[in-house]
């Protein structure tokens, strides 16, 4: 998988590199702020691609002392990195297109220009694209990212083109730097919810999707002894994952048993996600007297009370640090 994760990258970065010599040779030929900014947008494709390229190397070592689960953060905080830049470029555009405002500059050979520019940004949308699937099918915030900023980058050349093609018509210079500003602003938004993402995965935020995933699951295989399960926690360590739960069994299991329940709970989760997965359970003993109300055991030989209601598993309810009684007034 982490090979996978190395050969779209250094694709990346190489496609990257060819990509900004051609944006700044349109630069050379029209000498448009507006395309300085797709160009300069394009050094930050090739350093995030480098620091890319490092932090998925060190998120495949295994787990160390230093290191007990793993080295997956890394890829937010390489996120975080392509993040800053992007946010850096967007700035320093900006300044430039200020400055070009008040002392504008000739224009030159603009239909060349946008030929070029419509070519990399076809390119840079087909590889984007495919990052953006790649990362979701290997779990690789770092890959998705990348196809995020690249797919931002195909939208903005696109757009950009059409500016330039009124400047061409209008012979309007002033909307150079106009145009520079607008894309500028829409870079700088890009790389703030990229910068936010890391910090919110940095932080073990929690991660609204992967906990669905894990609640729909645990429903799916949900079988009748296991009377509750609470204090859920799913975290995610760039490409892997770590969840940990409270499982409550009947009181009267012996130790076998117990341990055969546990194991069917990790399995399921181990089998349905990709990436590596870590899952802790802790088994508890049901208390007749409060977990009867909601037990779906039909063969139990010491219930106490009859079942009253059955209680619904959702993200709410499983991330409480407390058994499902406490939810069977809501529920009846």
């Amino acid at each position: 998988m982490n090979n996978n994760k190395a050969k779209w990258i250094k694709i990346s970065f190489v496609i990257s590199i060819i990509l900004l010599l051609i944006k700044f040779y349109s630069y050379y030929l029209t000498n448009a702020t507006s395309i300085l900014t797709d160009a300069l947008e394009s050094i930050v494709n090739v350093v995030a691609a480098s620091f890319a390229s490092y932090s998925i190397y060190l998120s495949s070592q295994p787990k160390d002392d230093n290191h007990p689960y793993g080295h997956g953060k890394i890829e937010f905080f390489s996120a975080g990195i392509e993040g800053a830049l992007i946010m850096v470029a967007g700035f320093f555009i900006i300044y430039q297109a200020v400055y070009n405002f008040f002392i504008p500059h000739e224009l030159n050979m603009l239909l060349e220009g946008m030929a070029l520019i419509g070519f990399t940004g076809l390119v840079n949308g087909i590889l984007g694209l495919k990052l953006k699937s790649e990362g979701r099918k290997l779990n690789s915030l770092t890959l998705e990212a990348s196809g995020k900023h690249l797919l931002t980058d195909t939208i903005t050349s696109f757009v950009l083109i059409l500016g330039v093609a009124i400047i061409y018509f209008t012979d309007l210079i002033v909307l150079d730097s106009i145009l520079s500003i607008l894309f500028s602003s829409y870079i700088i938004y890009s790389g703030y919810l990229l910068v936010r993402k890391s910090v919110a995965g940095l932080m073990d935020e929690t991660n609204p999707e992967a906990l669905k995933e894990t609640v729909e699951i645990l429903n799916k295989e949900r079988k009748d002894c296991w009377i509750d399960i609470h204090n859920m926690r799913v975290q995610q360590y760039g490409g892997d994952r770590h969840i940990d739960l409270h499982l409550t069994l009947p009181y009267y299991y012996e130790l076998q048993q117990v341990h055969d329940e546990v194991e069917i709970v990790e399995e399921a989760l181990e089998n349905r996600f990709d990436g590596a997965i870590e899952v802790f359970v802790h088994a508890d003993p049901c208390i007749p007297e409060k977990c009867c109300h909601y037990c779906q055991l039909k063969t139990c030989q010491v219930r106490k009370f009859s079942q009253k209601s059955k209680i619904l598993w959702k993200a709410s309810n499983m991330t409480k640090n407390q058994k499902h009684y406490h939810d069977l007034a809501d529920n009846l």
